[in-house]
């Protein structure tokens, strides 16, 4: 036994509160790391959006038509957004029970390495139909690892935060989000030296490839932080122990209130998604707008948003959740029979406009606000469950049927071009209805357990 010089015993540590300095450093810590880690995740996610519009149709599906590879490539990008539910459901089991932290460590090993391997894939020359599946199977797991990664980024944010900045720091994972698009439009923008067959070859490679660094800078940010103060209060308790799962949970006690909140984003990400994948393919392809003009485009957009979502979710700090997100949301009915015709247009100045209307200005608006008032929603022992459901399957209808649909509407048969904005309006008009169904959330106490 260790003894003082006089022969007594050391006395015990005695736990010590951390100081408000020492409070404000870890929520910092906390939001860079929710953003830098979200922005790989969302990288390695999106590249894939980006060579589904660009390059898997004549290199994975080449001996079908046009129109057929077109649909057939944006069919394995919707596979992703079908995995994603599940994802939320598996790793909200355990982000609910054993913690935020070591959940969001894992989904990004995952991604990290399912998006190299996608980067290693044969053609259909060399392996035949495996090819092709083999591209399924890998977007399948980034699918399960981004279904786990959104809640829990956004809860460790919101969770650290004060009740007054909740808004501001929830929106860390979309300005993640919005880098993780940046970065995969500039991987593919960087490549514009190289010739055509030159990229369909191996240039599209290389960002996928380029994850594996990534990754290695994910890990030592995460590592770096401490677990969400709420999940350490829920494993204190006495009500921690025992219980049904967290899904069973939800599903018996909130059932009306998961489907609202599978209902709030279900119309934004179809207006977002379809505007950043769809349209890229349907420009170029059908109108001969220049590539690099809707990349430089969507660029500009996109870099504007890590400006406007921060600055959307503070307001909706100060004046609720509710009027930022309804406004916003039923603008993007109105842009949505606006958003066709500018960027078909071929004018890169129309072209901008669209994207900026509605990526740097109105997504913006409704990303800001949205990890919140999703976490404001749910107990805290069922909380990263119940935000991995509503968000994914938000992604699965707007993000996953959205492109798909819009795709098929333009071939040929199809009812056309219209159908797509009027498809994109009636979900937003869903997707305002759902949240002033919900009520005004930004004074919700996070620390409950049950409502």
């Amino acid at each position: 036994m260790d003894t003082l010089p006089t022969g007594r015993r050391p006395a015990d540590p005695v736990p010590t509160t951390p100081t408000d300095d020492e409070l404000a450093r870890r929520r910092r810590r906390v939001y860079a790391a929710s953003a830098i880690g979200s922005a790989i995740e969302y990288y390695d996610f999106l590249i894939y959006a980006t060579a589904a519009s660009l390059v898997f149709g004549p290199v994975f599906f080449a001996g079908a038509s046009p129109a057929v590879g077109v649909i057939a490539s944006f069919g394995t990008l919707a596979v992703g957004y079908l995995a994603r539910p599940l994802g939320g459901i598996v790793f909200g089991y355990f982000g609910d029970r054993v913690g935020r932290k070591s959940t969001l460590i894992w989904t990004l090993t995952l991604m990290g390495l399912a998006t190299a391997a996608i980067g290693l894939v044969p053609t259909p020359d060399r392996i035949g139909v495996l090819a092709p599946c083999l591209l399924v199977l890998f977007r399948v797991v980034q699918g399960v690892a981004v279904g786990g990664e959104w809640a829990g980024a956004v809860l460790m944010s919101v969770e650290h935060a004060t009740s007054k900045s909740r808004g501001l720091f929830g929106s860390a994972t979309q300005t993640g989000s919005a880098v993780g698009l940046l970065l995969s439009f500039a991987a593919y923008a960087a490549l514009g030296g190289l010739s055509e067959e030159q990229f369909l070859s191996w240039g599209w490679r290389l960002p996928f490839l380029a994850t594996l660094v990534l990754l290695g800078i994910g890990m030592y940010v995460r590592l770096a932080v401490v677990e969400s103060p709420v999940m350490v209060a829920q494993q204190q308790s006495a009500t921690a122990e025992g219980g049904p799962a967290p899904l069973v949970a939800l599903l018996r006690e909130r059932p009306m209130r998961v489907l609202l909140g599978i209902g709030v984003y279900a119309g934004p990400f179809m207006a977002y998604a379809t505007a950043t994948s769809f349209l890229v393919t349907y420009a170029t392809t059908r109108y001969g707008v220049p590539r690099h003009l809707m990349l430089n485009a969507l660029m500009i957009a996109t870099a504007g948003m890590l400006v406007t979502i921060p600055l959307f979710a503070a307001l909706s700090d100060r004046i609720g959740r509710r009027p930022v997100y309804i406004t916003a949301t039923l603008l993007t009915v109105v842009h949505a029979f606006t958003v066709v015709p500018l960027v078909t247009s071929g004018s890169f100045p129309l072209i901008l406009a669209a994207y900026v209307i509605g990526l740097t200005l109105l997504n913006a608006a409704v990303l800001g606000p949205v990890g919140a008032l999703l976490a404001e929603l749910f107990p805290t022992s069922s909380r990263y469950t119940g935000v991995s459901l509503a968000y994914q399957f938000a992604g699965v209808i707007g993000g996953g049927l959205g492109p798909l649909l819009a795709a098929t509407f333009v071939a040929p048969g199809g009812p056309g071009i219209l159908a797509v904005s009027v498809m994109i309006a009636v979900c937003c008009v869903v997707s305002a209805g759902c949240v002033w169904a919900l009520g005004e959330t930004r004074r919700a106490d996070l620390y409950r357990i049950g409502d």
